[in-house]
C-alpha cells in the first residue's frame, strides 16, 4: 500500500471563498445543491451531503467569523466499510475510503453508520455518495481539486504523518501568540475512530463547527453483539431440542 495521504484543514486561514466547493463539484461532476436560500447564514449549502462533498461552514460570533471547510474524514476504522453488503465502499491504496457508485445498491446502511453524518443518498437514484479524496487525481500523481484551488492553503494535502507534525507546530505557534483555544480535531490516532485521514485545526469547540465532540466508530460492538446473538440462538435451539426429547 502507498503512503497514507490525507487533508489537514487549518480553519484559522479559511476566508470562506468556497473555491474548494466549486472545484470539488467541477472535477467530480457533483450536481448542484438546489440553490436553496436559507436566510440564516452566508452558508448556502448547509451541510455535507450526496451533492455537497465539501462544505464551508460560516459561524458568526461576536467580533469574529469562524469558517471551516468540512469533508469526509476517511476514518481509520470506518463503520461505513463494515456495514456495506456489496463492497461498494472500499479502502484505496492511499488508505482513503471511496464509494463505487456502479456497485452501490442504495441500501443506505452506510448513512446511519457514519458517526460524522457525511454519507448521503441522492433522491434521483438512491445511491450513496461522498468525497473520494479525488482518488482519480491521486492515482495520476495530482493533489485533490479542493486543495489545489484553496487560495490561502487552508486545505493542505500530503502524507498524513507529515501533516500531523505540521499541524502540531502550527498549534504551538498559535498558543504562543495567545490563541489558547486552538486545538486539533481528528488527529489523535487513539480517538474513537482510530484517527482520521482528514483532520482540522479549530479555534473553538467542535460543536461550534457542527462536528461531533467525541465520535466513535458505530460498529465497534458488532462482534460482541453477534456473539450474544449466537449464544441466544444456541440456547434457544437447546431449549427446543430438550422440549422435543422430553415429549418423546
Amino acid at each position: 500500500m502507498a503512503e497514507r495521504m490525507g487533508f489537514f484543514t487549518d480553519t484559522t486561514v479559511c476566508i470562506g471563498c468556497k473555491a474548494c466547493e466549486v472545484a470539488c463539484k467541477e472535477w467530480n461532476d457533483v450536481p448542484d445543491d438546489g440553490f436553496v436560500f436559507r436566510a440564516t447564514s452566508y452558508d448556502n449549502t448547509g451541510a455535507l451531503g450526496a451533492s455537497t462533498w465539501r462544505h464551508v461552514a460560516f459561524v458568526e460570533q461576536d467580533g469574529r467569523w469562524l469558517m471551516s471547510s468540512d469533508v469526509c474524514k476517511h476514518c481509520t476504522h470506518a463503520a461505513c466499510l463494515d456495514v456495506c453488503p456489496t463492497g461498494a465502499l472500499f479502502r484505496t491504496e492511499f488508505d482513503t475510503v471511496v464509494v463505487q457508485p456502479d456497485v452501490c445498491n442504495g441500501c443506505g446502511y452506510c448513512v446511519p453508520a457514519c458517526p460524522y453524518g457525511v454519507i448521503d443518498r441522492r433522491e434521483d437514484d438512491g445511491r450513496a455518495w461522498k468525497c473520494t479524496l479525488c482518488y482519480d487525481r491521486l492515482r495520476g500523481g495530482m493533489e485533490p481539486a479542493c486543495a489545489k484551488a484553496c487560495p490561502t492553503k487552508s486545505i493542505q494535502f500530503g502524507p498524513l504523518d507529515e501533516l500531523r507534525q505540521r499541524a502540531e507546530e502550527r498549534v504551538e505557534r498559535l498558543h504562543a501568540e495567545g490563541e489558547t483555544e486552538a486545538r486539533l480535531y481528528g488527529a489523535n490516532p487513539d480517538n474513537g475512530v482510530g484517527g482520521t485521514g482528514a483532520f482540522f485545526l479549530l479555534l473553538d469547540e467542535p460543536e461550534t463547527y457542527g462536528l461531533p465532540p467525541d465520535p466513535v466508530v458505530t460498529t465497534r460492538d458488532l462482534p460482541a453483539m453477534w456473539g450474544w446473538a449466537g449464544g441466544a440462538a444456541l440456547a434457544l435451539a437447546a431449549g427446543v431440542a430438550a422440549c422435543f426429547l422430553g415429549r418423546r
